[in-house]
């Protein structure tokens, strides 16, 4: 509606403009005089209700320089000025309107996600009632996909639940009888039942939609460009016209200092700036819904993140396959991923695309059967495999030992994998760290953020893991939707603060954020309506797009807002003595505007800086990470071995390590040799210098030495028909430094270059 007035006062008052230049150029000054007079009062009108709703809000900004400047130019007849100042001004409200659109933060998201009706239990008899009827100790029934309507403890043997809406975690969690149970998580498993222990209203998920109306509610207004440069402009102008008029004893060269004060600059300049800036995130894939959202951006020197979704990929990845002797990891996977096909549950997705990524060929299983909470038992290729959660021996054997030990350093699920009903390995899944994450945050530093905070509702250990990778300046766990808005709430008190986050839970603290950022490609809708700026992309690099374009559009309104309002002194020191006359001076200032217009428009261009890749390079890196892919699996061999060392297997270890040395020999050392020669040159004219790659160069050269020395320990254990004990040592020391090397190498490699893809390889 705005937008639609704004357009009508435009044209309003360019019309009424032009028509009495027309008039005047026939030598008609009547009808001139009255064309400009109306266009003055054009401008006259909305000034007044600018002016008063100003007030209201309990400012006074620069608006009423015009409103002075219009009624002087009514009262000492300088008519043409009057209809000059309105088309600027109405021009300026136009370009204002379309870079403030505010769009509602609508939650209704949340409301359509809880429940309107829930079955309850009376003995046998099972009837739908309302949600506001359920009272405390009623028997509900959850069906599978549903959502828990309110909190409750699980009556049934065993709840499946999907608790992302309320934590953000992906992975699915199991809740035994006894166990209690939040409303708003979703029934992933089979029906069952709980027992409720609080009314809807007084139910957690209930109280996450008031978190977002409050913290919505409660977020300050922001103060923009124009009104911080008018706090000082406003009195040094009224001063000096008052001043002029005491002197001349003229109220001519008053309204003559006024005309020349009209703020224009900054009811043009400021919005342009901010409205290029729009434009040029929108191209990225960043909407930003107003123009104060990319000012507040623009000022920003705190970060919060969330973790699961917004660093990390928020979808599950097998990352290690660890099996008993006798089994290879290619094979293994391959069974369980085979008996997964039919589960719906996250972690079987994932074991069904970690193989899919590794080329296996799936065959379908049969006489499939999925216990909710245990996992998934099917027939495949005439064996018995079983994948999920099985309860180990009291006396596990040391590879599962040693799986579980590696599960809890990582942070990672064990899915334990058994064919005929013998344990025969376990596939270890983590939700991975965006590759682009850690240059983000050191973008995100250069471009002046100080500050940056993860809150998770995940576990700590896992959470400081992220945080230390990411450098991080702080890290809370175990966080509720509750405890984000008060950590939010707390640092907007200390800096202007923007958070970034996914996910339902992530509205309310988005909403308490000076700046709310949602990852908005595959995020809940109620996370997007309750932030600013969306990313329209899976790329959190685009927050980092977002600061710089943010900061550069702010710096470039702000120097065209000072600028202009300096020459709009200068232009004032003469006409207060007289030198500039109304008409002139609205003249004078118009070519001011188009000046601060101009330098503005520089918001269009530049950015953030950005590699620019040949479908040639682009091609390669997506070759070298898919060859990544394909190797990854064959890297844990290389701490298998160790362990075998280390546990005395001798002879399964020397197998074991032919078949490492093989894999180093034929495959890996290949692949490094075909990027020094093929992909770091290529890359070195997107990174600017052959210099980008040195590091990675280095780590080659110590591949290479690390994988020669295992050769000679295979060769000389070949020889021998055993591994000698003078060489155990160096031999452990060959396979650890092999291994951690290759990992850091592997992940350096993709954050650092696989990224420039942008949207992933």
């Amino acid at each position: 509606m705005r937008q639609t007035l704004m357009r009508l006062l435009v044209v309003g008052t360019l019309g009424a403009l032009a028509a009495g230049g027309l008039a005047w150029l026939l030598s008609a000054p009547q009808i001139a005089a009255a064309c400009w007079i109306a266009g003055t009062v054009m401008g006259l009108a909305p000034s007044l209700w600018w002016v008063i709703s100003a007030l209201r809000q309990g400012r006074l900004g620069v608006d009423l320089i015009a409103l002075l400047a219009l009624i002087g130019t009514l009262a000492v007849g300088e008519y043409l000025a009057g209809s000059l100042i309105s088309v600027m001004l109405a021009t300026g409200q136009a370009l204002d309107a379309a870079a403030e659109r505010r769009a509602v933060k609508d939650l209704q998201a949340l409301l359509d996600h809880s429940p309107r009706t829930v079955r309850r239990r009376d003995g046998t008899a099972v009837e739908t009632v309302d949600l506001d009827a359920v009272t405390v100790g009623d028997l509900l029934v959850v069906g599978p996909g549903e959502v828990v309507p309110v909190d409750g403890r699980v009556t049934s043997t065993v709840a499946v639940l999907d608790e992302s809406v309320l934590t953000g975690e992906s992975v699915q969690v199991d809740r035994r009888a006894g166990e209690e149970v939040r409303s708003g998580a979703v029934n992933a498993g089979g029906m069952f039942e709980l027992r409720a222990t609080a009314t809807a209203e007084n139910s957690t998920y209930a109280g996450i939609v008031r978190l977002a109306r409050e913290a919505a509610a409660d977020t300050a207004p922001v103060v923009r460009i124009a009104d911080r440069v008018a706090a000082w402009f406003l009195p040094l102008a009224l001063g000096v016209a008052g001043l002029a008029w005491l002197l001349s004893g003229t109220a001519e060269r008053a309204v003559a200092v006024l005309v020349v004060a009209t703020p224009c600059p900054l009811l043009l300049a400021a919005p342009v700036a901010i409205v290029s800036g729009l434009s040029r995130a929108s191209r990225i894939g960043v909407v930003v819904r107003s123009g104060g959202a990319l000012e507040s951006l623009g000022r920003a020197t705190t970060l919060v993140l969330d973790k699961t979704g917004t660093v990390t990929s928020g979808r599950p990845r097998g990352t290690d396959v660890v099996v008993a002797p006798g089994w290879s990891g290619t094979e293994l996977l391959r069974l369980a991923a085979a008996a997964d096909q039919v589960s719906p549950h996250v972690l079987a997705r994932a074991i069904v695309e970690e193989a899919s990524m590794r080329g296996l060929t799936l065959p379908m299983p049969t006489d499939v059967v999925e216990e909710a909470g245990k996992g998934v038992s099917g027939t495949v290729a005439g064996r018995r495999v079983t994948v999920g959660n099985h309860a180990l021996p009291d006396r596990p054997p040391a590879w599962a030992g040693a799986a579980l030990t590696r599960a809890t350093f990582d942070g990672a699920v064990v899915a334990w994998v058994s064919v005929d009903g013998e344990l025969a390995g376990a596939i270890l899944l983590v939700d991975p760290l965006r590759s682009d994450a850690p240059r983000t945050m050191r973008r995100l530093r250069r471009a002046g953020i100080t500050r940056l905070i993860m809150l998770t509702g995940d576990r700590a250990a896992p959470a400081e893991q992220v945080g230390a990778v990411l450098g991080l300046d702080e890290v809370r766990a175990h966080q509720s939707p509750a405890d984000k808005v008060a950590a939010v709430r707390a640092e907007c008190e200390n800096a202007v603060t923007a958070m970034v986050g996914d996910g339902v839970n992530d509205a309310p603290a988005l909403a308490a954020a000076t700046v709310g950022i949602a990852m908005g490609a595959h995020g809940a809708t109620a996370s997007s309506e309750a932030a600013d700026i969306v990313l329209t992309t899976d790329h959190l690099e685009r927050v980092a797009d977002a600061m710089t374009i943010a900061r550069r559009s702010r710096a470039i309104a702000l120097q065209s807002a000072i600028a202009g309002m300096g020459m709009s002194l200068v232009a004032m020191g003469f006409a207060a003595f007289g030198l500039i006359p109304p008409a002139i001076g609205a003249l004078l200032q118009e070519a001011i505007d188009v000046a601060v217009i101009l330098n503005a428009l520089r918001a269009l261009r530049g950015g953030p800086d950005t590699a620019v890749l040949t479908p040639e390079t682009g091609q390669m890196l997506r070759r070298f990470y898919a060859e990544h892919d394909e190797m990854r699996d064959e890297l844990t061999q290389l701490r298998t071995a160790a362990g075998l060392l280390v546990d005395g297997d001798d002879q399964t270890a020397l197998q074991v390590l032919r078949d490492c040395d093989e894999f180093v020999q034929h495959t890996l050392l290949p692949h490094e040799r075909a990027e020094e020669e093929q992909l770091y040159p290529a890359l070195a004219g997107p990174l600017g210098s052959p210099e980008a790659t040195a590091s990675m160069s280095r780590m080659h050269a110590e591949i290479d030495r690390l994988a020669s020395r295992l050769h000679q320990h295979v060769e000389l254990a070949d020889a021998a028909g055993r591994i000698g004990d003078d060489e155990r040592e160096d031999l452990l020391d060959c396979l650890y430094g092999l291994h951690a090397v290759l990992q850091l190498h592997f992940v350096t490699e993709e954050e650092n270059y696989f990224s420039l893809l942008g949207e992933g390889p």
